[in-house]
């Protein structure tokens, strides 16, 4: 299947006291290019997920944003850290020893203090395996949605690709018929101009004007190179490379053809290819 390099996915995760919650976006980009918005206390999962990103995708700019929210209405509990509680207590007691006039320290004191109350939050070790998974199935959603919109960029470019056929069988009869118009112009003006005709002489010209307008071989590259392109549709996989060369080909074929047509029919058929061309290139630089 190709791909678009277009895309969008979130993914969220509740742990209790807290949520992840990770998106990832992807645009258009020569190679593969990440960035990422992670909250400081999740910065260590930034080369877990660099790595799971990797392994599966081979182009795009891709943003991984990472943060980590505090549900609110989740009941937490506390618990009284004893052992420096009592420490405290002795320093205190030790203090008012020498110093009686001193001031007993507050419960809200006490409660301030560093250490003293420890919570039942969730450690960076313990959501590890959470992020892991969250990222496996982001990065999956991810591929799902450029999967789904390559195969729309796909249908476009086949239809492209079947106008483009209609318009090489249309030209490909055309050139032996102007040929014959080319020979019989130039019959009547050489028996208007003399009063004999150098049948050799014509025959000479006509070689040599259907040589100049000989267009066979560029009808015959398009061809293929349409066959390529429909090849390449149905392989599937990283494509966007391959098909941006092929528009290149392709359009030195139609540039070739407009340029040798002496016809403004094949001119305009020319010209019609041209623009299906660009209609696909602009589309192809959308493709992984």
């Amino acid at each position: 299947m190709i791909h678009s390099m277009t895309g969008f996915a979130v993914q969220t995760r509740d742990l209790g006291t807290v949520s992840l919650h990770l998106e990832l976006r992807s645009v258009n980009s020569r190679y593969l290019d990440l960035n990422f918005r992670i909250v400081e206390d999740l910065r260590q999962a930034e080369p877990a997920i660099r790595e799971q990103i990797t392994s599966r995708l081979t182009r795009g700019k891709v943003e991984c944003r990472l943060n980590l929210q505090t549900n609110t209405a989740a009941p937490r509990s506390f618990a009284l850290n004893n052992g420096l509680l009592a420490q405290l207590a002795d320093a205190q007691a030790k203090v008012q020893t020498q110093f009686p006039q001193a001031k007993p320290m507050s419960v809200g004191e006490l409660l301030r203090w560093p250490g003293m109350l420890a919570d039942d939050g969730v450690s960076f070790e313990q959501m590890q395996p959470a992020i892991a998974e969250l990222a496996r199935a982001a990065i999956d959603e991810l591929i799902a949605t450029r999967a789904r919109e390559g195969e729309k960029l796909a249908d476009m470019i086949r239809e492209r690709i079947v106008r483009m056929r209609e318009l090489v069988a249309e030209a490909t009869p055309r050139m032996p018929a102007i040929v014959i118009e080319y020979r019989e112009k130039l019959t009547n003006r050489l028996r208007e101009a003399v009063a004999t005709l150098d049948e050799d002489r014509i025959r000479q010209e006509v070689a040599l004007y259907a040589q100049r307008i000989d267009v066979a071989e560029e009808l015959t590259r398009l061809s293929t190179h349409l066959d390529e392109l429909e090849r390449i549709l149905k392989v599937g996989g990283s494509a966007g490379k391959r098909l941006d060369f092929l528009m290149q080909e392709l359009n030195r074929e139609a540039n070739t053809l407009a340029s040798k047509s002496p016809a403004t029919d094949v001119t305009a058929v020319a010209m019609e290819m041209k623009v299906l061309i660009e209609q696909i290139r602009e589309q192809v630089q959308n493709l992984e």
